[in-house]
This record gives C-alpha cells, sequence and structure tokens, in this order.
C-alpha cells in the first residue's frame, strides 16, 4: 500500500505477509482447523480449492476418514504424512487463499504436482490474487508464463527482468 517496509510495525507485517514453503507442514487436525486462518473474507473456501486444483485431495480425506462424510471434518494425519508432496502443496495453497493476506510469497508451489494439475493452478492465480502481491520463487515455465513481472536471479543477482516470453526471446 505504498508503505516503506521500514515503517511498519513488526506484527502489521506479520499479518500483512504470508509465505509458504514448498514443503509446507500441516499440523494434525481437521482440515477446518487447518483452514482456520485470520482472513480477509474475499476468498470462500470452495473457490480456494478450485484454483489449488484440490478436489481430489478432499476426496482423499474423505476416504481415509469413512465416519466423516464432510471434508472440512476430515482428519489430517501429523505433519500430513498420510498425504503426497503434491496433495500437502495443495492444502497449504487451499490455506494460502482463503488467508488472502495482503502479500503472499509462494516457495516452488507446485513442484510437487503433475504438469496438468499444474496448468490448472497457473491459470487460476492470477484471478485468485487479483488485487493483492504475489511473489513466486519458481523455474516453472507455466507459473513464470502468467506473471506480470519475471526477474531472473543469477548467482544472487537480478541478472534480467521483463515478460517471461520476452526473457525467452533474449
Amino acid at each position: 500500500d505504498g508503505i516503506p517496509l521500514g515503517e511498519l510495525a513488526r506484527s502489521d507485517l506479520r499479518a500483512a505477509v504470508v509465505a509458504q514453503d514448498k514443503d509446507p507442514v500441516l499440523l494434525s487436525g481437521t482440515l477446518a482447523q487447518l483452514l482456520d486462518v485470520p482472513r480477509s473474507g474475499r476468498v470462500r473456501i470452495q473457490d480456494a480449492v478450485e484454483a489449488a486444483s484440490a478436489y481430489d485431495v478432499l476426496d482423499a480425506l474423505i476416504d481415509s476418514s469413512p465416519d466423516v462424510s464432510d471434508p472440512l471434518h476430515a482428519r489430517i494425519t501429523e505433519r500430513g504424512r498420510s498425504l503426497s508432496g503434491g496433495q500437502r502443496q495443495r492444502l497449504a495453497l487451499v490455506r494460502s487463499f482463503v488467508a488472502d493476506p495482503p502479500v503472499l510469497v509462494l516457495d516452488e508451489p507446485t513442484s510437487a504436482v503433475d504438469s496438468h494439475t499444474e496448468a490448472r493452478i497457473a491459470s487460476s492465480l492470477r484471478e485468485m490474487r487479483a488485487g493483492r502481491t504475489t511473489v513466486v520463487l519458481t523455474s516453472s515455465p507455466l507459473l513464470l508464463d502468467v506473471a506480470d513481472h519475471v526477474v531472473l536471479v543469477v548467482d544472487g543477482r537480478a541478472a534480467a527482468e521483463g515478460r517471461h516470453r520476452a526473457l525467452m526471446l533474449e
């Protein structure tokens, strides 16, 4: 919002910026507890699940909790160990999308998903984060192609900047 980071109180900065690691840790509990995060109210859980291409993850949670019919009440095992890396990444994306922070930092958010799922997530990312700042650390051409601005970092320095397709032609 035009305020230099150095002028923000640490608590305000922590509330404004959410970072998601490429290997997210999911605490044990229900999906509802996982998604019980401070949120803007702008993003519905169903929309976040769709954008993260995670409906099959909800089905897997139901399958592993036969006594539960609502995926929000399905249990996630300790650290999400019963889920694949891609399933954990997508649930973490759902949580990040629902939180809808002003600034979201994603570190290789689709590194553990197949290319078809990654394409669906990439096509939804721009719409899901419209009006917000999203920084994606990635080497994925699918994610780079939807970025407004790409910075190529080589040896810790910005080597080139621009749109992904234009950088590909250089």
